[in-house]
């Protein structure tokens, strides 16, 4: 047992081999910490100026509608241009981004700059994500290990989205939420100094340069003729525009069901995040990734029942362990996407399905947002907790026969 266990922590690390993923994974750590430090410190002070659930749900999307409009593009820019340039620019825009909120917030917020500030970020992730997710290919020295390193890289969102919130929430009852900007502001030195020290192979450039609505229309013929493909990106934005945005009324439980502050939140977004992490390390761990579809297909099982349990749980101890739960079976959806779509997609249109897969993912967030900010309004948030898990498993059961066919191939 013990030497199983081994060999699954050897299939899960193994990729740290490679010094440049090392310095890559070095840098995104400490920089999406502090990214989880705002993005928490943000929601909680819109809750808190508006006690609404709506604002939150704007908020969200602001930051990441761009992504739906703009990933496409981002995609054919990571085709076409050196990736690592377009990562320095992006993150150079999300440091401005940072220290321009710290001075919204000392100077006195107002709901409208923070929604500016957002959308602002929004921009940058929509370039940054697919060239981020691309690299991830190009830096590994085996291409054996992309499951492992694509897990690994869910790993480190899911474990920064763990200590990111914990430590927002003991800053924000201890000092305000400018400390958490600040800390943000800083925590981007880090990526710029590790994406100086990494050694980017030679990339040449695509012979044939179409137009951008020529490029744009080549991958969306490409992803959309690749079943694989377009079936898991239609999987991927059917949960995330439906059932992924429950966690938009966790600061409605935090303050109006259990009667609690900041802390309880961090609490909440703690107890999500180690779930989630736990789920990616445990993909990591798999070294055949013809399991990682089946795998997926519990874990909606999983999160359905998840979240209509989570409902009507008076017990906090209890909701935080139904948020381990929900967290572990939400965060298994983007890896295991990822992996299929970088698997099967040939180099020269890998840029262009990861952006359509941030379109996928991060675009229909946002929207999935402001749709359960209202609905919360217009019936109680835990009978829309009861319909995302009723519609999670809808949606399993719709997939089950696609989850239970090894990938092919392009």
């Amino acid at each position: 047992m013990k030497l199983v266990q081994s060999v699954a922590l050897g299939n899960a690390f193994r990729v740290f081999h490679s010094r440049n993923y090392s310095l890559f994974f070095t840098g995104q750590l400490i920089s999406r910490i502090g990214t989880w430090m705002q993005r928490t410190a943000v929601i909680w002070v819109m809750y808190t100026m508006t006690h609404s659930v709506v604002w939150v749900g704007l908020t969200t999307f602001a930051e990441q509608f761009p992504s739906f409009i703009l990933s496409p593009w981002g995609g054919i820019v990571a085709d076409r241009y050196d990736r690592y340039k377009i990562l320095l620019c992006t993150q150079v825009t999300a440091a401005v981004q940072a220290v321009a909120l710290t001075l919204l917030y000392i100077f006195g917020a107002h709901w409208w700059g923070i929604l500016l500030l957002s959308g602002l970020l929004g921009v940058a992730n929509a370039f940054d994500v697919p060239a981020r997710q691309a690299m991830v290919n190009d830096i590994i020295d085996d291409k054996d290990d992309l499951p492992s390193a694509i897990a690994m890289n869910s790993s480190l969102n899911n474990l920064t989205r763990l200590a990111g919130p914990a430590l927002s929430g003991i800053i924000l009852a201890a000092y305000s939420a400018t400390a958490c900007f600040a800390t943000n502001a800083v925590s981007f030195i880090a990526v710029i100094i590790c994406l100086n020290l990494m050694q980017f192979p030679v990339r040449q450039a695509p012979g044939n340069k179409s137009n951008a609505w020529g490029a744009f229309r080549d991958g969306l013929q490409y992803t959309r003729s690749q079943k694989e493909i377009s079936k898991t990106l239609l999987l991927l934005a059917s949960v995330c525009l439906l059932v992924a945005t429950y966690n938009t009324l966790q600061p409605y439980f935090a303050r109006d069901i259990f009667g609690g502050n900041s802390a309880t939140y961090g609490y909440i977004n703690a107890a999500t995040g180690l779930g989630a992490l736990v789920s990616t390390l445990y993909l990591a761990a798999q070294k055949y990734s013809g399991r990682l579809k089946q795998i997926l297909f519990f874990n909606l099982v999983v999160l359905g029942v998840g979240l209509i349990v989570m409902a009507y749980t008076p017990v906090f101890s209890l909701f935080l362990l139904l948020s381990f739960v929900c967290g572990f079976g939400t965060m298994s959806v983007l890896p295991v996407c990822n992996t299929i779509v970088q698997t099967v997609s040939i180099p020269q249109m890998r840029g262009r399905v990861v952006g359509f897969f941030a379109m996928a993912a991060f675009g229909t967030l946002p929207l999935g947002a402001v749709l359960i900010g209202w609905v919360a309004k217009v019936v109680q948030p835990q009978h829309c907790l009861i319909g995302q898990g009723v519609i999670c498993l809808v949606i399993a059961t719709v997939f089950y026969r696609f989850l239970h066919t090894k990938p092919r191939m392009s």
